[in-house]
């Protein structure tokens, strides 16, 4: 049978994986143990590094499939030496075992939200990449006075985002397409069941296939919030869509006005795919930091 779009980027993923989880060329860096909480009903994993300064903790939101350390290895040891980071692992998602109800943005997006109240946070900037980028946007629409500053990683609004046919067969992916990867290889470390790895696949494709959510262009004009639209030029994020993102994010106006520049920022990495994204660490590193204390003009 001849596999279409999804499932050809599915089958490659694990090949391409484990040349793309070290996308610096070196390991990426092992996280510290972290601690759980309850948290409607699941019993949720996160990480805290750095130390509290005088700006909002920086959360990380990992994509479908993965976990913390499979996304922000490379990242979290650099972010941590100037703020504090908080990184959480989704439901079914690394040692956040799975519950029974459906994987859903906005529950994902609520899971994350009682999190960080019970945490004791009144603030945030929060970075979401892929799958965590649409928790990540469903957490600044409905809780606006959460999120001080965004970065959406290889994100979209919706399936429009993608290139044409790239979801089609998507139900052809199967847990095996995936052995081998550091999504497989990192779960059977961290997971609480990790015999539920095929659970997980499970869980994602009904979420991809069923519950994707979608901003519309109305819902994304009234983020205040400044944000930071990144993907990597070959991503399955159309360049097209994260120039849309953009401008809808009060960017794409010209900068050399008394006005200056826009609160909101577009990066589009070299040499990158969808899966290769979180791991350039030497073009991330510069630029988050930057936006995160880059100061916020009146609108």
């Amino acid at each position: 049978m001849k596999l279409t779009a999804f499932a050809l980027t599915a089958a490659a993923i694990a090949a391409t994986a484990l040349l793309s989880a070290c996308g610096s060329g070196k390991p990426a860096a092992p996280v510290e143990p972290g601690a759980y909480a309850e948290v409607n009903g699941l019993r949720m994993y996160y990480e805290r590094h750095g130390v509290a300064t005088d700006q909002p903790p920086l959360v990380l939101l990992h994509g479908a499939l993965s976990g913390i350390g499979t996304d922000f290895g490379e990242l979290i040891p650099e972010l941590s030496k100037t703020r504090e980071v908080i990184a959480i692992e989704q439901q079914a998602h690394g040692r956040t075992a799975d519950i029974d109800r459906p994987l859903r943005t906005p529950q994902m997006a609520d899971d994350t939200v009682v999190l960080l109240g019970q945490l004791g946070i009144r603030q945030a900037d929060i970075l979401g990449y892929s799958m965590g980028a649409g928790v990540a946007l469903d957490i600044t629409l409905r809780h606006p006075d959460l999120v001080r500053k965004q970065i959406l990683l290889s994100g979209g609004l919706g399936a429009e985002a993608m290139h044409p046919g790239l979801m089609e067969g998507m139900d052809e992916l199967k847990p095996e397409h995936l052995h081998g990867s550091p999504f497989h290889t990192d779960y059977l470390k961290n997971a609480p069941r990790p015999e539920d790895f095929p659970q997980l696949v499970a869980r994602v494709l009904d979420h991809d296939l069923n519950g994707m959510p979608s901003v519309s262009p109305e819902a994304a004009r009234t983020i205040k919030a400044p944000t930071l639209t990144v993907i990597g030029d070959s991503d399955i994020v159309r360049p097209e869509h994260s120039v849309e993102m953009f401008r809808l994010f009060g960017g794409g106006i010209m900068g050399d006005t008394p006005a200056g520049l826009p609160n909101s920022q577009l990066a589009i990495l070299p040499g990158t795919s969808h899966i290769t994204a979180p791991h350039r660490p030497e073009l991330l590193l510069p630029m988050i930091p930057a936006f995160l204390d880059a100061p916020v003009k009146d609108a």
